[in-house]
């Protein structure tokens, strides 16, 4: 199996450990993210480029009383590395270890990263206040870089970084490391053209551990046959791995996330299709938008609290999991992948224009906005809809009242002038009713657009409604080739 040896990506977030590692003073990040989205690699990167007097701890879920032995021995060791600590060494609590943590810190520049630090909450949540008191009255003046690192999302959030936490106000910084994005894929995958790197990702998300499992000399159906329609592979594993770092029973979670992939949308259309009463379903939506799985959306032209909200499954695999493979279990296990195998082939395409490509073109037009691509920006970019009309891409500027209206195909042909004259058409039933509205259209076809496409879209440039409260302020019809470049250059940037 390949591997990507060579760390790649990730700039910002190293520059963002040097300049920690670098500053004069106690240094605190609280670095949380999805289950394998490359935090621990992250860490291990930045301890082999920087050289740097560090220890890396990676908590584990055993007891409490092993937790605080297994660091205890780590820092013993550490400061005494001719003479190992005896194997049943321990501090006697948790503000004594940090107390050594201190004393570590007293002169040199000292980087103690604490990674999976979820597993220790959840055994002994007063970890987090033992910490707090330690860096109030000394960790906070010695020469130390502390990174506490953790998977599960909510809890995290809960005992580092909200308001009611312990070490709320104490942290010098927070980065929720993100997925790598599809700009990246080019990088990792360039033997591979841009539709087979939208596939990779409308699978495996921006998630570098799955990355790292493809294999570049195959297609992508022999790595979909070899990844993920073989009997006891670790793919197979991995949704119900990450439900189990957030909640202990995940059937009825099962339910609700294979009733979005299979298009509920709303609480009642959800509930029926998992069989769940509507006040247990409103439970466990909370617990997956929580957990960063599920997202509710709203058109992006409406407020937050509109009744038009759908619910819509945010992690790629997550995604692709529910949708193609989890019905077929039986057959996987019996190791008959060829009707899951036919079906992914069958709807693959659907599947990628419904989810991943408007996704990266709602990316694209946010990204060009601000680098004067555009002409003018969007505060908020996502899409609309209302029960006449659904536009795939939105972007709106309420202060300057610009509004962009886009939307996306994803068949294997140039596409016509009709789907430019539906777009069009919906702009009444879209556009804000308050306030003098400038209107951008945006065309994005994987493989590009008909001379007659193209014509409308010249003609369109000098129309303007006869009445109403907004005007065309022009038109561009992108493919996957500019969107593709595009988001390589500016993944390459960040």
């Amino acid at each position: 199996m390949p591997q990507f040896k060579i760390f790649k990506g990730r700039a910002r977030e190293l520059a963002l450990l040097d300049e920690l590692w670098r500053a004069p003073d106690a240094a605190l990040l609280i670095l949380y993210g999805r289950r394998r989205v490359g935090k621990t690699r992250l860490l291990q990167q930045w301890l082999r480029q920087s050289q740097a007097r560090a220890l890396y701890w990676v908590a584990e879920p055993s007891s409490a009383a092993e937790q605080l032995r297994s660091f205890s021995q780590a820092l013993y060791n550490f400061a005494n590395p001719q003479a190992p600590a005896p194997p049943d060494f321990s501090y006697a609590d948790w503000a004594q270890a940090w107390q050594q943590v201190a004393v570590l810190a007293q002169r040199e520049r000292f980087a103690l990263f604490v990674d999976e630090f979820t597993y220790v909450l959840a055994i002994a949540p007063a970890v987090a206040g033992a910490l707090q008191n330690a860096w109030d009255q000394r960790l906070s003046q010695a020469n130390l870089f502390l990174v506490i690192s953790g998977s599960h999302l909510g809890m995290m959030r809960r005992h580092t970084l909200s308001y009611q936490a312990p070490l709320y106000g104490r942290a010098t910084g927070q980065l929720h490391l993100q997925p790598l994005p599809f700009g990246s894929t080019q990088d990792f995958f360039p033997d591979y053209r841009a539709d087979e790197r939208a596939a990779i990702y409308a699978i495996f998300g921006g998630i570098p551990a799955y990355w790292e499992r493809i294999d570049p000399a195959l297609s992508i159906s022999d790595n979909i046959r070899r990844q993920l329609l073989t009997p006891a592979n670790l793919m197979q594993a991995e949704p119900r791995l990450l439900l189990q770092d957030f909640v202990q029973e995940p059937h009825n979670y099962v339910s609700i996330l294979h009733a979005i992939a299979g298009g509920a949308r709303t609480q009642k259309e959800i509930g029926s299709r998992a069989g769940l009463a509507q006040g247990h379903v409103s439970k466990y939506l909370s617990v997956l938008r929580e957990a960063g799985f599920v997202q509710r959306r709203v058109p992006v032209t409406a407020a937050e609290s509109a009744r038009l909200g759908r619910y819509h499954i945010t992690d790629p695999y997550l995604r692709f999991y529910y949708r193609f493979l989890f019905s077929r279990q039986a057959q996987l296990a019996m190791n008959e992948p060829d009707l899951a195998l036919a079906e992914i082939k069958r709807h693959l395409l659907d599947f990628i224009g419904a989810h991943t490509w408007e996704e990266l073109c709602r990316e694209w037009t946010l990204r060009a906005g601000t680098r004067g691509i555009l002409p003018f920006a969007a505060d908020r970019v996502g899409s609309a809809w209302t029960r006449q009309a659904q536009v795939d891409v939105v972007g709106v500027n309420s202060r300057e009242k610009t509004l962009f209206l886009g939307e996306c195909k994803w068949q294997n042909r140039p596409v016509g002038r009709s789907v430019l004259r539906q777009l069009t058409a919906k702009t009444d039933e879209i556009a804000p009713k308050r306030g003098q509205w400038r209107v951008y259209y945006l065309g994005f076809a994987r493989n590009g657009w008909t001379d007659a496409a193209q014509r409308y879209a010249n003609e369109l440039a000098g129309t303007a409604p006869k009445e109403g409260n907004w005007r065309p302020a022009g038109i561009k019809l992108l493919d996957l080739p500019r969107i593709d470049a595009d988001l390589h250059r500016w993944a390459r940037r960040a």
